[in-house]
């Protein structure tokens, strides 16, 4: 089989891997745009029970993977000067770069080096192709090339990916507020020495607070100061760390013709419940062995990675939609007590009723 694989992020680089590593002959090529170890973001985050799915799946990569990660068992809200544990509520980071470079060790022990700083800008470009997969993120040039019945609907709020030396000591959800209005932080680390912080803020805030007309350093520094009892005088950190708003990329159909949709290309789910690279892998390892299992008919493959993927991506993203939905009127949410706040945030995706917390978060539940 002859494939084409435009993107070289966690869901391109895994899924050639998965493939090359049982069909040695299969003709794999990988093209990403981007400079190799070029990566937007810092940090990535899996729930605690997220990882299963590799130990399960690929033993090998999951042992190269866990011990490049940093892990807690609880989660905290901070609101008011008043910190909130939320016990039970596990998870684990690693750093992007580091997860793709992991990757691309496992690709070049099956002789796959991807095609770095090539990017495709023309329909014919895919021709002669037996299978071509759109793992070219949520710009997807691929997914424009075929009608896929795609909608892309950006949220309202702002954010911007940043990065600090503080290292904290689990993931948080801070809340603040100034004159100019209310701001929230995502923040965890994902390596002994380096955090994630992801500075959020409403439309109306980010107006009034001048971002549209500051500079990168005046960015940073206004950040800063917001969080400077959290960041304890460290600095943060840009890497291309522009203002966005959060795209919900959605498709009504996952394949055409011999073409196919997989991680953010097919469908976003917001970062604030940490799913988005695990779903971009199981998309890899359930597309490879449908692939294997029907490698004479591709069509077939491709009718069965999406029956078998469609049902549990829709769960995830509804969770991910309501999760994000909640973040959109964050500063209501705000009016509550750190207590209350904690309560709201952490059934925002309608998955945790108070049943399952009272199991899950026992000192939580009962404080």
């Amino acid at each position: 089989m002859k494939i084409l694989i435009a993107g070289a992020g966690p869901a391109g680089l895994y899924l050639a891997y998965l493939l090359r590593r049982r069909r040695p002959a299969w003709s794999i090529r990988i093209v990403e745009q981007n400079p190799r170890d070029s990566t937007f973001g810092f940090g990535v985050v899996f729930s605690d029970r997220a990882l299963e799915f590799l130990r399960a799946d690929d033993p090998e990569t999951f042992a190269l993977v866990t011990p490049q990660m940093e892990s807690w068992a609880d989660l905290a809200i901070a609101h008011r000067g008043e910190r909130v544990v939320i016990d039970g509520i596990g998870f684990a980071a690693v750093g992007r770069l580091k997860l793709l470079q992991l990757l691309q060790e496992r690709l070049a022990s099956v002789s796959i080096v991807p095609q770095y700083q090539r990017t495709l800008r023309d329909k014919e470009e895919l021709k002669g192709y037996d299978l071509i997969v759109a793992a070219d993120g949520a710009n997807s040039f691929v997914r424009s090339t075929a009608d896929f019945g795609t909608t892309v609907e950006p949220l309202g709020n702002k954010f911007a990916w940043f990065g600090t030396t503080k290292t904290f000591d689990t993931l948080t959800q801070t809340f603040v507020q100034n004159e100019h209005g209310s701001f929230n932080a995502h923040h965890y680390r994902h390596s002994p020495k380096m955090s994630t912080f992801i500075f959020e803020c409403d439309p109306a805030t980010w107006q009034r607070a001048g971002f549209a007309a500051m500079s990168e350093e005046q960015t940073l520094k206004y950040c800063a100061g917001v969080f400077a009892e959290t960041l304890q005088c460290e600095p943060l950190i840009s890497n291309r760390s522009i203002w966005r708003n959060f795209p919900k990329v959605r498709n009504r159909r996952w394949h055409v013709g011999n073409t196919v949709l997989i991680g953010d290309a097919l469908r976003t789910a917001h970062f604030s419940i940490g799913s988005g690279t695990r779903l971009a892998m199981e998309d890899a390892i359930v597309l490879a062995r449908v692939l294997l299992e029907s490698e004479s008919n591709p069509g077939t493959a491709l009718s069965a990675f999406e029956a078998e993927r469609r049902p549990i991506v829709e769960k995830l993203v509804a969770a991910a939609d309501a999760s994000g939905q909640w973040y959109e009127h964050f500063p209501e949410h705000m009016q509550l007590s750190p207590r209350e706040l904690a309560w709201s945030y952490i059934q925002r995706s309608g998955r945790v009723d108070p049943e399952r917390l009272k199991a899950t978060s026992p000192r939580f539940f009962n404080g």
